[in-house]
């Protein structure tokens, strides 16, 4: 992204409460001020684009959620993120996610994950509105395809959200549906299989690369979709399609999706693990995010996330499980007698994209070293802002901006963009799919040791001679250390089918408690009692809600009451 300004900038922010609705005129009728009609919208080609733009948000449903400025696509800066409801972070105040994570998830009570349904098909409704009238506006023809070719992406990507959560749903096409149509018709609420759902977004997606820009350097472009965004999802669809939940394609089609994306010739890796998520710049590992700006700020990550001996509010804390994953510097997982770790002095020697994503007992964090220590840490219990203490021992790092404040952060912190797509991934996608498709040839190794070599980690290669299914292994930790809280594991775990393993492990967390020699004992707990999963949450419920309003027409997903 070449630009900081945002999908939504303030000058459309007057435009998100558009009615689509029209009404009969009677005495009684009053003109709202705070609404643009139809008619205002397709006869001008600045408001439809405007209404094009913010096509990429959409509506606040729950509490909590998108403060500042309106959620986009996922959870991302919000005060309980995605990473905690998996074996990444467990959220400190709860706010609806220990449910799912004690594996309580029913169709009435669906937590932090109850609002994907009905704004991803009130966003694809929005958009089938603007296919369907695009053609009445007076714009030139050009300007005009590029608009479908942005819809079209806009609408894929919410049908790959509805995928991801729910398997196969019903394809609108691009019917709209407004007040009065009859909805008695079960087609309506027909779910279309899987494959079905992954060709239509794919088809999508293909359209909407055909006519999408290659680079968003122009101004009006910044932080919207491009050929590389469109390409980018694609490869992920098909890397879901390909995987065991899914069973809906081939790892081939998955590896030259991926591919395609990397002979655009146009991305690479950021130097600079830490900073790419804080201020990238015009970095050219980023394909598609969400960009912030003053007046349309995100949640303050600094506060919300920060150490109570900061007087932060530790939200999203990382997870023993989490921190396990790293490797040592010697390419071995601890794990391994070859890894040199010392279970006593464990941060030593670490990945150092462990540094840069997790706030650990003796990190350097503004000006001094955290202390989770006890007894006297001024990041434990014993530390001021008491009640926001970690219960696993850790803070999280990642996203994180030192250079903005933690006490009255309202005004000018949030600005750190969410990044949807990177090339990282890409690279990530393409190792696992072609080691699926043919076993660990040569390319394999060289995206993984891209990823892992960058300027600024520096891991050591991948060991030669793997076999397909070492090569997995590696594979699903790369993407487990390299995607951290960014909205990857909980999905990954689930189209592997191991969230049957690694959700069933208990939350664990860290006790260092500081002898009397001034040496530190390090003791593993649980952070949470009665973590659980269960065969049918490797799909969420659809809201009960939703079944009630299609006369009970729609298919439940299996095993929820």
């Amino acid at each position: 992204m070449k630009s900081s300004k945002g999908i939504i900038s303030s000058l459309y922010i007057s435009l998100l409460a558009i009615s689509l609705a029209s009404c009969k005129k009677d005495f009684l009728d009053v003109t709202p001020t705070d609404r643009v009609t139809d008619a205002a919208i397709i006869g001008d080609s600045t408001l439809f684009e405007s209404f094009v733009i913010n096509r990429y948000l959409g509506t606040r449903m729950t509490d909590k959620e998108a403060e500042g400025t309106l959620p986009g696509f996922g959870r991302g800066f919000e005060y309980a993120m995605w990473s905690s409801l998996t074996d990444e972070s467990l959220y400190n105040n709860d706010d609806n996610t220990w449910l799912i994570q004690r594996g309580q998830l029913s169709p009435e009570n669906t937590g932090i994950a109850g609002a994907i349904w009905s704004r991803s098909y009130r966003s694809i409704r929005e958009v089938n509105y603007a296919l369907a009238n695009v053609d009445k506006v007076p714009m030139s023809t050009g300007h005009k395809n590029l608009l479908i070719a942005e819809l079209k992406f806009i609408r894929a990507f919410r049908y790959q959200d509805l995928i991801r959560n729910y398997g196969g749903v019903p394809l609108l096409g691009d019917k709209v549906y407004n007040l009065g149509d009859d909805f008695s018709d079960p087609e309506l609420f027909k779910r279309a299989t899987i494959a079905e759902c992954i060709n239509y977004a794919v088809a999508q997606l293909d359209e909407a690369a055909a006519g999408l820009p290659l680079s968003n350097s122009s101004t009006w472009l910044a932080g919207r979709a491009t050929k590389g965004a469109a390409l980018a999802l694609k490869s992920r669809l098909l890397l879901y399609a390909a995987s065991p939940l899914y069973n809906a394609g081939s790892w081939e089609q998955a590896a030259a999706a991926a591919k395609a994306v990397m002979d655009l010739n146009i991305y690479g890796l950021h130097a600079n693990y830490q900073n790419l998520f804080i201020n990238p710049g015009n970095s050219n590992e980023i394909i598609f995010a969400r960009y912030y700006t003053i007046g349309s700020r995100h949640v303050p990550m600094e506060i919300a996330n920060g150490p109570n001996g900061y007087d932060g509010w530790g939200g999203n804390l990382p997870m023993q499980n989490m921190v396990d994953a790293y490797e040592t510097t010697t390419g071995f997982p601890i794990t391994d007698p070859a890894s040199g770790y010392d279970p006593q002095n464990p941060y030593a020697n670490r990945d150092p994209r462990l540094t840069a994503t997790v706030l650990y007992n003796g990190a350097p964090y503004r000006g001094r070293n955290v202390e989770t220590f006890v007894p006297g840490g001024l990041d434990s219990k014993d530390g001021p802002s008491n009640w926001n203490t970690s219960k696993t021992g850790y803070y999280l790092r990642k996203f994180v901006d030192e250079s903005m404040p933690i006490n009255n952060p309202w005004n000018v912190a949030g600005l750190q963009p969410w990044i949807y797509f990177r090339y990282a991934e890409i690279l990530l996608n393409y190792a696992e799919a072609q080691n699926e498709a043919v076993g660990p040839d040569q390319s394999v190794y060289a995206a993984l040791n891209a990823v892992r070599g960058r300027t600024g980690v520096g891991m050591p290669a991948i060991p030669a001679g793997l076999s397909r299914e070492q090569m997995r292994e590696r594979i699903v930790r790369e993407r487990r250390v390299e995607l951290a809280f960014e909205e990857h594991r909980y999905y990954d775990v689930r189209r592997w089918k191991i969230a049957d393993v690694t959700e069933n492990v208990p939350v664990y967390g860290i006790n260092i408690t500081k002898q009397n020699n001034g040496t530190l004992r390090y003791e593993r707990k649980v952070a949470l009692e009665g973590k659980a999963f269960m065969p049918q949450h490797y799909w969420l419920p659809i809201p009960r809600a939703e079944i009630q309003a299609s006369n009970n027409q729609l298919a439940q997903n299996p095993d929820y009451q």
